[in-house]
């Protein structure tokens, strides 16, 4: 049973120590209630997509408690810092190259190699952000494809029970999502309307551009929307019933016998383990496979229900032709 818990420093050292034991919790922002997970935990952002019946690994905005925070963790840019101190805390997220040393989960990121950065404005998030001492992703606290909540009861409708807490922020006072801006190119991208207009962000950053197709609020140049995407070096082959000795097994439940190299998704075939660990063992097995001198990953089967249903669009993206 999901528990309602005050704005107060009770409260939110409550929801810090569910964040810290891997637990989802619902938090008010000044746009809408999101739904948090510690991002550097693969297991836990595994559940935000189990909660939501979330389709596919789409990115996940990765929420800090200060411009600072959030810039230790990607690339930014002078663009970047401008926005930045123009907007933040406030509705506007950024898309940024991945850091180094970057301790966010690759689910988190999609394993793509940047990640969607925000700093929110409400005073409650900012709080638990800032006690909390990291990374924050939280989608949106509603059933994917369900309507935006900007209030605990809309949350708790949605999501009652799926997950440990919400924190009662009362209601959002934008109502509708950030602004996201894609910063990885030679010009600013607006991947999707929000909470900060484009006016105002153009007289900070110049021009953007704003005519790319959108699709169900999206635009089509957002992550993960390419046939083949997530492709490891080594090719990959879907469905496998034997291995072969120069082949890597990505195995879900007990491996098949005679592969050159094995990575586990989950032994008791958890489908929510098996999506935590998806893109690491993806890069685990190309990485060692290659310098094995192995020449395929092979992939078992995984069932097409719940979360397997986005383990297998990823893996068939990258077992996809390659253009």
């Amino acid at each position: 049973m999901s528990v309602i818990l005050h704005p107060d420093e009770a409260g939110i050292a409550r929801a810090v120590a569910l964040l810290a034991a891997g637990e989802l919790v619902a938090f008010g922002t000044e746009t809408v209630y999101g739904l948090g997970a510690d991002a550097t935990n693969a297991r836990a952002v595994a559940g935000i997509y189990a909660a939501k019946g979330r389709p596919r690994f789409n990115p996940l905005i990765c929420h800090y408690a200060s411009a600072e925070d959030a810039f230790a963790q990607v690339r930014a840019n002078a663009v970047a810092e401008k926005l930045a101190a123009a907007f933040w805390p406030g509705p506007l997220t950024m898309v940024l190259p991945r850091g180094g040393d970057c301790p966010v989960s690759l689910l988190a990121g999609a394993g793509l190699e940047t990640l969607a950065v925000r700093v929110p404005a409400h005073p409650v998030a900012l709080q638990l952000l800032a006690a909390f001492g990291g990374p924050v992703a939280a989608p949106s606290a509603n059933r994917s494809g369900q309507i935006s909540p900007t209030m605990p009861a809309h949350v708790l409708a949605g999501l009652g029970g799926k997950i440990a807490a919400v924190i009662d922020c009362g209601p959002c006072v934008v109502g509708v999502e950030s602004t996201v801006v894609d910063l990885c190119g030679p010009a600013p991208v607006l991947l999707r309307p929000g909470g900060v207009s484009v006016e105002a962000l153009e007289a900070v950053a110049g021009a953007l551009e704003t005519d790319a197709p959108v699709i169900e609020g999206r635009a089509m140049a957002s992550p993960g929307m390419l046939a083949s995407h997530y492709a490891p070096g080594l090719p990959v082959r879907l469905n496998a019933a034997s291995v072969a000795a120069d082949e890597a097994l990505l195995a879900f439940g007990p491996p098949l016998p005679g592969a050159g190299l094995v990575f586990q998704l989950s032994a008791g075939r958890d489908l929510a383990e098996a999506a935590a660990r998806l893109f690491e063992a993806l890069h685990e097995l190309d990485a060692r496979g290659q310098g094995l001198g192995l020449r395929r990953i092979a992939a078992m089967p995984v069932p097409q229900a719940g979360l397997g249903r986005a383990i297998n669009d990823r893996l068939g993206r990258a077992a996809a032709p390659r253009g």
